[in-house]
């Protein structure tokens, strides 16, 4: 990937993530990056296809963080996978979730490209929790617990969080 790419992928998921999708214009995106408007066409073909870059790369980071704490971590399943999701908060989801902020934004239409793609990451994270061994129960009660985290995240303090997380994780 090219240097001007992945410096349009930065100050876009920043923006994005800091201020929403509608607020910020790709101008804004351009001037952050420190590149041309038809750099970001050369990549780009709207705003709609780098919002859609912007959370698959999310979504590969986040269940990156999952992956690393279910192999390095000791402990049960769900206590590693818990591990790995207050890191992320920790690190990269102080606001909240950004694909349920992009659905917010966005609508529930399900012609829309960026509300799919929130359906379908909501989705592949159960999928997930199941082929690492949870049934489909369990798997949508650590979603539950998982989604409580994030939004509480956004208002409550992040060790606060992360006690409370890790109480309930060891009931499931």
């Amino acid at each position: 990937m090219s240097t001007k790419k992945e410096d349009l992928l930065v100050a876009a998921e920043q923006l994005f993530y800091s201020h929403g999708f509608h607020a910020i214009g790709l101008k804004s995106i351009v001037q952050e990056a420190d590149v041309a408007l038809m750099t970001l066409y050369n990549h780009f073909g709207s705003k709609e296809e780098l919002i859609l870059e912007i959370l698959n790369r999310r979504e590969l980071a986040y269940f990156t963080y999952l992956e690393t704490a279910q192999k390095e971590e000791t402990g049960p399943l769900t206590k590693r996978l818990a591990v790995g999701h207050l890191l992320w908060l920790k690190k990269h989801a102080p606001n909240g979730c950004m694909f349920l902020r992009a659905k917010e934004e966005f609508g529930n239409s399900p012609d829309q490209l960026i509300v799919q793609k929130v359906y379908a990451h909501k989705e592949q994270l159960i999928h997930f929790f199941m082929a690492s061994g949870l049934s489909h129960t369990k798997a949508i009660q650590l979603s539950l617990l998982f989604e409580g985290a994030t939004s509480l995240a956004e208002t409550i303090d992040s060790e606060e969080i992360e006690r409370a997380t890790m109480a309930m994780v060891q009931h499931l």
